[in-house]
């Protein structure tokens, strides 16, 4: 996003505080409709008053782009979509943030603040419990080809094991910010007006959602495909809408599931017939 409006315009459409005088350089956060709903999420790097960079994991450019381009009126503001040329390398691991803090040429950004690389960028990401970390570059990584290769399965059980909402997949166009616990995390309750604000500051002055992501561990066969209903006895209670292996014909997921007459010591299962073979690991 460059512009001279660029700031300014995004201040007013995206859930975190984005003004150079209060916000950190690197802000997670989400893009939501009118109602509320998630329609995507994003890190905004924001490079100064007339340049921003959006990233997502796993929304997609079209998306954000569309949402923005709906609310563009008479602002200075463009947009340009470089997903195609660039590429994004996640580091996990002391090893790794050793390697890459050389890459870096000394000490690794703060939470809040990114380090360019050449035309790239460096900063901390959310993908685990410990420190991850995303560099974002238009160039390849050099070196990297001699580390240690995660599998998106590996990649996938270190987020569901944290809990950590994949958007859009555990949570997006049906539902709000709260019910992942995306409210803690990539809301501002401070920042003022943007779009859908006015329904988290209901959420947050009235009461709580009727559902919640939850995190669940199962054994035996999974449901699917996903995302796939669960059930407690005859009731369904929820969806699975993510899972990871943890071996051992075992395996863990993130469920959103109903608040509503919910009993967490029943076990849940993939169908109203069947024995229950998944365990609810949060608390309702």
């Amino acid at each position: 996003m460059t512009g001279g409006d660029a700031l300014v315009f995004l201040q007013g459409q995206f859930t975190q505080e984005l003004r150079q005088e209060v916000a950190p350089s690197v802000a997670f956060g989400l893009w939501l409709n009118q109602k509320g709903r998630v329609l995507a999420d994003s890190y905004a790097l924001r490079i100064g008053e007339q340049e921003v960079w959006l990233f997502s994991q796993a929304s997609a450019a079209t998306v954000i782009r569309e949402r923005l381009e709906a609310y563009i009126i008479a602002d200075d503001v463009l947009i340009d979509d470089f997903t195609s040329s660039w590429r994004g390398l996640v580091l996990v691991g002391e090893d790794a943030k050793a390697w890459l803090s050389i890459q870096v040429g000394g000490a690794l950004p703060d939470a809040g603040e990114f380090r360019r690389i050449g035309e790239g960028f460096v900063f901390r990401g959310w993908r685990g419990e410990g420190e991850t970390w995303e560099w974002l570059s238009p160039e390849p990584f050099p070196g990297a080809d001699d580390l240690p290769e995660l599998s998106g399965s590996d990649m996938e059980r270190l987020r569901i094991v944290a809990g950590i909402p994949l958007v859009p997949v555990d949570i997006g166009p049906g539902e709000l910010p709260n019910e992942g616990g995306l409210d803690a995390t990539a809301v501002s309750y401070t920042k003022g007006c943007y779009l859908g604000q006015e329904v988290m500051a209901r959420l947050k002055a009235m009461g709580k959602v009727r559902r919640r992501l939850m995190r669940v561990a199962g054994s035996g066969p999974a449901p699917e495909p996903l995302p796939a209903p669960l059930y407690q006895g005859a009731k369904k209670v929820g969806e699975l809408r993510s899972l990871a292996p943890t071996g051992e014909g075992r395996f863990a997921g993130l469920a959103l599931c109903t608040l509503l007459g919910l009993v967490p010591e029943i076990p849940l299962s993939g169908s109203a017939e069947a024995p229950g073979n998944i365990q609810l690991l949060d608390t309702p």
